[in-house]
Parts: C-alpha cells; structure tokens; sequence
C-alpha cells in the first residue's frame, strides 16, 4: 500500500475540497438561474448538424413569429410526408424553438416509424429525448442509431452528455474521448468534455479543455462563454469579462460577470446549496461551510453558461 506524506495529503485534500465546492456552485447556479443546465447545451452542441451525412441543413429560425410561421409550414410538409427527413428535422426544429419538449418528441418518434432507416431521424429522437429527460430511452435510441464498427462522433458525444446528466462522468468521458479519436481538435467534443469536469468540480480540468475547443477554428460563442464562466467560478474576473465581451455586448458581458461575482460572495451560498436551492437565515460563511460530497445533476436547459 502506498503511504503519501503529510504534506501530499493535505494538498489532495484540499484539492477534493475546491472540487467539491465547485461541482455545489455549478449545481447551485443552475438552480438560481444564472447557469442554465448542462444536459440540452452538451447534446445540442454534441450533434449540431454541421458537418452531417445526410447534408440537412438547420432552419433559419429568427423571432417568435418567424418561429410559429415555421412551425405551420413544416408541420404541413411533415404531416403530408412523415417519413421526410427534411420536414420531420425543420418542424422538430420549430418545436423545440418553442420549448415543446414532448411534442418534439412525440413528432420525431413518428418520423422514425415512418422511416425505420434513418440514423439521422434516431439521433435527432435521441437528442430531443435527452432534452426531456428522458435519459434511458435516449440511450437507447442513440445506440441504434450507429454501430461499434461504424460509430458517429457527433453520437458519441451525445451519449458522452448524456452519462454525464445520470452521473457517470467516467463513463462519458470515454465517449467524448472515442469522438476525438474520430474528430480530432473537434470543438464541440472538446467543449462537451470540459463541462464534464466542470461538472465533476475540477475546473482546472475544464479550462483546459475549453482553452482547447476556443483555440480550435471551429470554435463558437457556447465554448466561449462557457470558459468565461469556469474562469469566473475561479475567481477570474476580469478575464472571464473579456472573454465574455468577445461575443456579448460589454453591458450583458459585465452583468453576467456581476452576477457571478455576487453568487461567489453571497455568504450563505454553500448552506443554501446544502439546502436544496432554499435560502435560509444564519448559516456560515463560504470560507467555513463545507460542501456536501456530490453535486447535484438536476437540470433543465442549456449551459451556455452566461447566457443573453
């Protein structure tokens, strides 16, 4: 058995301690309403159809009445031919735009029956199960959707974010890892896989890895903003503003940054945390409170960490 010196094991375990913390002040965000959640951000940007096979391209979707004169076009298109590729991804589109979780659900379930074929319909299935929080079924509906001998980055990604919404971290980050043996450099594998360890509270982790997803040219506003936010969660904030103004107006840039700043300064944060997201009266500071062990992986929408 190995023995660590003194020295080294206090400093494993304040390690595990900002760890700990962190994963609670991510949970906490979430709850709040500063962070949004994890799950549909890393399946979304997971499976994003740039780059594929089936070339379908994702409709423009502008104002709330570009959005329901979509919505009627497609519904149209795919009710006429359930089975199209095209109008079952558009009207799902359309939905989710509107945040009809189940319904998009409902539609893509019947385009899949219409063409059993189609990987690109079970991963969109998978994608927009995920989304509702329907964990298990997505799995499911993800494996059909490619094979051991012919796997998808883009699905491995998404059952990587997937494993991370039920708590299985490791497991994830072998499918984030297998997706960048397929796509090396990919952005939003790499972005995917720092949030992991945002998750997990190891945010020196997760920078490291959304430094990457940012450097690569691939690279968008989500990866952007969600390195600000794991560079803030440190305490960094004028580096996470600049960050954050290279794609939001510098007034949202510095309000997000307050916001975050404030949350990191609220003294009875860890106590709240602890108590489910409620706020209560008399607890300790954040420098005395200790976090509990495991962070909470309740979510509800996308991490696009400091949104507009």
């Amino acid at each position: 058995m190995n023995v660590m010196s003194p020295p080294e094991h206090l400093m494993l375990s304040a390690a595990h301690s900002d760890r700990t913390r962190a994963a609670r002040l991510v949970a906490f965000g979430r709850r709040r309403g500063l962070l949004a959640s994890v799950a549909l951000a890393l399946v979304l940007t997971a499976c994003s159809p740039r780059g594929n096979s089936t070339q379908i391209r994702r409709p423009d979707i502008g104002s709330q009445a570009d959005v329901v004169q979509a919505s009627q076009y497609w519904s149209e298109r795919f009710n006429a031919n359930p089975g199209d590729e095209k109008a079952a991804y558009a009207y799902s589109r359309a939905l989710a735009a509107q945040d009809q979780r189940a319904q998009t659900v409902a539609v893509l379930q019947k385009a899949v029956l219409a063409n059993g074929s189609s990987n690109f319909l079970k991963g969109e299935l998978g994608k927009a199960m995920a989304a509702n929080g329907q964990f298990t079924e997505a799995l499911s509906v993800l494996a059909q959707a490619h094979s051991p001998d012919r796997p998808d980055w883009r699905l491995l990604s998404a059952q990587g974010a997937i494993y991370d919404q039920i708590g299985r971290a490791e497991t994830a980050r072998e499918h984030y890892q297998s997706a960048l043996l397929i796509a090396p450099g990919e952005a939003s594998v790499l972005s995917n896989l720092g949030l992991s360890y945002a998750l997990s509270g190891d945010l020196n982790a997760a920078e490291t890895y959304l430094r990457q997803a940012t450097a690569t040219s691939k690279s968008d506003e989500r990866a952007r903003q969600n390195l600000a936010l794991v560079i803030g969660l440190q305490g960094r904030f004028d580096e996470a503003e600049i960050i954050a103004k290279k794609d939001l107006p510098p007034e949202q840039a510095e309000k997000n940054i307050s916001l975050l700043r404030g949350l990191l300064k609220q003294a009875n944060t860890w106590e709240t945390i602890r108590n489910g997201g409620k706020e209560v009266t008399g607890s300790s500071s954040v420098t005395g409170a200790k976090a509990p062990a495991q962070a909470s992986r309740q979510t509800s929408g996308p991490l696009s960490l400091l949104q507009r």
